[in-house]
C-alpha cells in the first residue's frame, strides 16, 4: 500500500469514529434571505454536513445540526475539526442578515445566535466536544464582539444551561405576556460572559454555548390556547417541578389554536419521550384538555451517524 492510501485510509478511520456533532439555533425561520447566506456559508467546506434542518415559523426559529471529525495530536489532544470555521462562518452569515430587534416569536431567545450545544457521536468523547464548544466561544466573543456564556461540559464548574438563562431574564416574554420581540435587556450584561464584552449589541444579543452528552428535544401539543394551563402542566412535569427526573419544560403558544409542552430531555435513554407523552397526558386530563402526540425536533444519534456516512460515501 502506497503513502497516499495509508493517508486516505487514515483519514477515512476518522471521519467515522471520531464525530461531533453542533446543534446550532439561530432566531430567525420566517425569512427565507435571512437563511440562505447562512446555509451557504454551512456548505463553504464539504467535510462538514448538514444533517438536519428543523424550522418553526410560529417560534421564529431554526434549528441546523451539523456533524464532522476531530483529529488529535500525538499526545491526543484535539487540534482541528472543520465543524470549527464552518460554525464560526454561520455566525458570522446570521449576524450580516438578521438583527435581533426585529425579531419575535413565541419561544424565548436572547440572541440572534441563541445556542450552540456540541454533542460527542461515536468514539467522540465529551473532553472533544468541550474542546471545540470552547474554541468556536472565543472567536464569537472577540470576533464578533457578543458575549458569550459557556455551560455544562464547557463550562468551567458546569454551570447548567437554565440556570444562566434564569440569570439572564430569558424565560421572562416582553410583548404581550406570550412573546419575545427586540432586545428587552440592559445593555449592560448583569452576569459577567466567559468571552466577549459585558456590552450587549442590541442587534445580535448574546449567545450561549455548551457540551453536553446527547440531549433530546422533544415538543408536545395541547390542543387549546389556555397558557396557564400548559404552563401549569409544564411545571408539573418537569424536574424543578417535583416531576419527572431530568427534564425541563416550558409551556408556550404554538400557532392560533394550540399551545406546546417544549421539553428537553437531559437524559433520553433513562427518561424518554414516552415516559413524558404519558406524563402529560395524564396531567392534561385533569384539565379536561387534548393532547397530541408529540416529536422531536432532532433526528435520533444513530441516525445522524448514519445518514453522515451515506453523505460523506456519497461525497467522496
Amino acid at each position: 500500500m502506497d503513502s497516499n492510501s495509508e493517508c486516505k485510509d487514515k483519514k477515512k478511520s476518522i471521519t467515522q469514529s471520531m464525530l461531533l456533532c453542533c446543534k446550532l439555533y439561530i432566531s430567525e425561520s420566517r425569512n427565507r434571505e435571512a437563511l440562505e447566506p447562512i446555509e451557504r456559508a454551512a456548505k463553504l467546506d464539504p467535510e462538514t454536513v448538514i444533517i438536519n434542518k428543523f424550522q418553526d415559523r410560529d417560534y421564529n426559529r431554526v434549528n441546523y445540526t451539523l456533524v464532522s471529525y476531530v483529529i488529535h495530536d500525538s499526545t491526543g489532544c484535539p487540534i482541528y475539526s472543520p465543524l470549527h470555521q464552518t460554525v464560526v462562518a454561520m455566525v458570522a452569515a446570521a449576524y450580516d442578515a438578521i438583527n435581533l430587534e426585529q425579531h419575535s416569536g413565541a419561544h424565548p431567545r436572547l440572541g440572534v445566535v441563541d445556542d450552540i450545544l456540541i454533542h460527542p457521536l461515536a468514539r467522540a468523547s465529551l473532553d472533544e466536544a468541550s474542546w471545540l464548544a470552547k474554541k468556536i466561544a472565543a472567536d464569537i466573543g472577540n470576533r464578533f464582539q457578543v458575549p458569550v456564556y459557556l455551560y455544562a461540559a464547557a463550562h468551567p464548574m458546569g454551570k447548567a444551561l437554565d440556570t444562566i438563562r434564569r440569570e439572564l431574564g430569558y424565560y421572562r416574554p416582553n410583548f404581550r405576556g406570550i412573546q419575545w420581540a427586540g432586545w428587552a435587556q440592559p445593555e449592560q450584561v448583569s452576569v459577567k460572559p466567559d468571552e466577549g464584552p459585558e456590552v450587549v449589541s442590541r442587534a445580535r444579543g448574546v449567545v450561549m454555548i455548551g457540551a453536553h452528552k446527547w440531549v433530546a428535544m422533544y415538543n408536545i401539543p395541547i390542543m387549546s390556547t389556555d397558557l396557564s394551563a400548559a404552563r401549569r402542566i409544564a411545571q408539573r412535569v418537569s424536574a424543578r417541578g417535583g416531576g419527572l427526573p431530568t427534564v425541563q419544560t416550558l409551556g408556550l403558544f404554538h400557532g392560533e389554536d394550540s399551545t406546546e409542552i417544549a421539553c428537553i430531555l437531559l437524559e433520553p435513554n433513562q427518561i424518554g419521550a414516552d415516559r413524558v407523552q404519558n406524563h402529560v397526558e395524564t396531567l392534561a386530563s385533569q384539565e379536561n384538555l387534548d393532547v397530541e402526540k408529540g416529536y422531536f425536533t432532532d433526528l435520533s444519534p444513530e441516525m445522524i451517524i448514519e445518514r453522515y456516512m451515506k453523505l460523506i460515501s456519497s461525497s467522496s
